[in-house]
């Protein structure tokens, strides 16, 4: 374990949670994945439905996993046979109690970046579900919006483009080229500033790298 790099993420995680907050946002810190999956699991009551995004971060802490084998009702889109079924799905999706993803970048006084393809994902987030859950590792902190928006564009929807083996010039070259391709991952950008409603978006940032 660095100690020193443990030390300085949760003061930073301090930092991070007190934007949260002043954003009218729910933030908590988690000194490992299991630690976060515990944090989660307690924000979720027993028999809520409970839908998500594509997240690497909710499955590399065993959120998912989780849910599926509990006392939920799960909207996994994971399990559609077809593209209709998977719409269907996601449309359900944003009457769920809880809405589970992560953020593709997070500025340092509690900002969130994300970008998306076909926009279920981001909509979500924005509106719908009555209560958004973010796993956030610390390795997807950066210092403002400008540099959260970067590593959104240049780092997270590259590494995904070639997740997905997409055509893009991102997925070839390793970073934005601010492209129209058909097959484009970031054709929404969302900067979640503040939550309209109050405690709606609870974060859990993990001292760990997670997803993208």
């Amino acid at each position: 374990m660095d100690v020193n790099r443990t030390k300085r993420n949760r003061m930073l995680g301090e930092r991070i949670i007190n934007g949260l907050e002043s954003r009218n946002m729910e933030g908590f810190y988690a000194e490992t994945k299991e630690g976060a999956l515990k944090k989660a699991l307690e924000l979720i009551p027993e028999g809520s439905t409970v839908a998500w995004g594509g997240s690497m971060s909710i499955a590399e802490i065993g959120l998912k996993q989780a849910i599926c084998e509990g006392n939920y009702k799960e909207l996994n889109r994971d399990d559609a046979l077809s593209r209709e079924e998977k719409r269907k799905i996601e449309l359900a999706s944003y009457d769920a109690d809880f809405y589970l993803s992560s953020a593709n970048a997070i500025s340092e006084d509690g900002v969130m970046v994300n970008v998306d393809g076909f926009a279920n994902r981001v909509s979500a987030i924005a509106a719908g579900p009555r209560n958004v859950i973010m796993i956030v590792g610390m390795n997807k902190v950066v210092k403002d919006v400008e540099n959260a928006v970067s590593r959104a564009r240049n780092e997270a929807a590259p590494i995904n483009a070639q997740r997905f083996d997409v055509d893009t010039p991102c997925s070839k070259k390793g970073a934005c080229f601010d492209c129209k391709s058909p097959d484009c991952i970031c054709c929404q950008i969302m900067i979640t500033r503040f939550s309209k409603l109050p405690k709606r978006i609870k974060v859990i940032l993990v001292n760990d790298d997670l997803g993208f």
